[in-house]
């Protein structure tokens, strides 16, 4: 899974994993906002390489925790998903607006491969002081650069250089920044 190739998300192993993080899932999510020593013990847990200073608004969603590398003072709104079938990584001091969906999984285009119920993953790299507005999409293997804003409800399917204004379906440059 973690190299690129298919895989079956049935594994055994897998369903295991993703059982354990759907339990510290619900324990973050119905968590009081009083609650910071218990929340911030779960999301030790539940990200274990996620940097000093981390905001998780509950509700959160992701698959597996294990595979988000997460800088400091990362923030995330409620009702952010990532699909961490493979490696994101997350730069210092991002914002990621409310609803906002990465997707490392993905599916074959060949039908009969599909069918098999094999996937596969592409990672996910969003740099350092990126602010990603509401409910946008950010597609598996896409890389953003620093500092760059992607507009709410942006669907990002290709790269972004750093130091731009991105916005869209299909999300594009519309300015550098200064």
């Amino acid at each position: 899974m973690l190299s690129g190739e298919l895989y079956n998300a049935f594994d055994e192993q897998l369903s295991k994993e993703r059982l354990n993080t759907r339990l510290l899932l619900k324990q973050l999510n119905d968590s009081r906002e009083d609650e910071t020593e218990e929340r911030s013990r779960i999301l030790m847990d539940l990200l274990p390489h996620a940097g000093e200073g981390l905001w998780v608004q509950p509700p959160f969603y992701c698959d597996y925790g294990s595979n988000l590398i997460i800088g400091e003072n990362v923030f995330f709104n409620f009702n952010c998903v990532v699909l961490d079938v493979m490696q994101v990584q997350i730069g210092d001091r991002t914002l990621l607006g409310p609803n906002v969906q990465v997707y490392t999984a993905t599916h074959p285009l060949n039908h009969k491969e599909r069918a098999s119920g094999l996937e596969f993953a592409k990672p996910i790299n969003i740099g350092a002081d990126v602010w990603i507005g509401g409910s946008a999409v950010i597609c598996p293997g896409v890389s953003i650069g620093d500092r760059s804003v992607i507009g709410a409800g942006s669907v990002v399917t290709k790269d972004l250089p750093a130091d731009v204004f991105a916005a869209g379906n299909p999300c594009k440059e519309i300015r550098k920044l200064n």
